[in-house]
């Protein structure tokens, strides 16, 4: 039997995605995205989930969109299913961490991109490759990247396909941390336990305040904020109920 192109584990409230092409660099082709769509939309509707990791299997995080895929004009499913996957991931109500490690190239940054955090190893080599192949993003970069870097750090790294390491994308704030290759699964576990020591009501709550922010005016944001239910989110007041914190 085929191994599925994008595997699922569940731990204690903790949901890891792995994308398990590991021959390939873990491309992304239609078939994967049609895959990790179907998780991402379980994962939206389980709310005993309250952190989702995304990672690679084998050596890299994503080395990008599958150049054979392309070059075969393997369908997807309807013409903006890819990047609406994106658009879902960055959507799920949990927290989300990417994993990076080895490659992350092109569609595989756009991939994470559609994160809450991004952690990279020393390993890691992160860059946008569009201009190199002659391609035009349609995944996110040209909103999300900018988001991330601004927007003159965003054109130098799209107009030069220049890969930097994982040091220099904590640096310039593409990714939130980088740490040692040995230490990466460690730093991992701990952020995703710190999260999950929270209220999982009150990450969603937050998780979608602060998106909601970029559609309104500072001044509604903050009345919209004032206006939500006071009191604490249900799984807090359970918790507080039997004595926890």
């Amino acid at each position: 039997m085929t191994e599925s192109p994008v595997l699922r584990t569940d731990v204690d409230g903790l949901t890891t995605l792995t994308l398990n092409r590991p021959d390939k660099l873990n491309a992304l082709s239609p078939a994967v995205f049609v895959e990790l769509r179907n998780h991402l939309d379980a994962i939206a509707a389980d709310t005993s989930i309250g952190c989702v990791v995304l990672t690679g299997a084998g050596r890299a995080f994503c080395a990008g969109h599958d150049l054979d895929a392309i070059a075969s004009r393997e369908p997807a499913p309807t013409a903006h299913f890819e990047s609406e996957t994106v658009d879902a991931l960055e959507q799920l109500p949990q927290p989300t961490i990417a994993r990076i490690h080895g490659h992350c190239y092109t569609g595989g940054l756009e991939l994470a991109l559609g994160c809450d955090l991004l952690i990279a190893s020393d390993s890691a080599k992160i860059g946008d490759t569009h201009g190199q192949w002659g391609l035009v993003p349609v995944w996110g970069m040209s909103v999300r990247l900018p988001e991330r870097v601004g927007r003159s750090t965003a054109k130098e790294l799209m107009f030069t396909s220049r890969r930097i390491t994982g040091a220099e994308a904590a640096t310039i704030g593409l990714v939130d941390r980088c740490v040692a290759d040995e230490t990466l699964d460690a730093t991992i576990a701990a952020l995703a336990a710190e999260i999950l020591a929270n209220s999982r009501g009150t990450n969603r709550i937050v998780k979608q305040l602060i998106s909601d922010r970029s559609e309104r005016t500072r001044t509604e944001a903050l009345d919209h904020e004032r206006q939500l239910p006071h009191g604490r989110p249900e799984d807090m007041s359970e918790r507080m109920a039997r004595g926890g914190r």
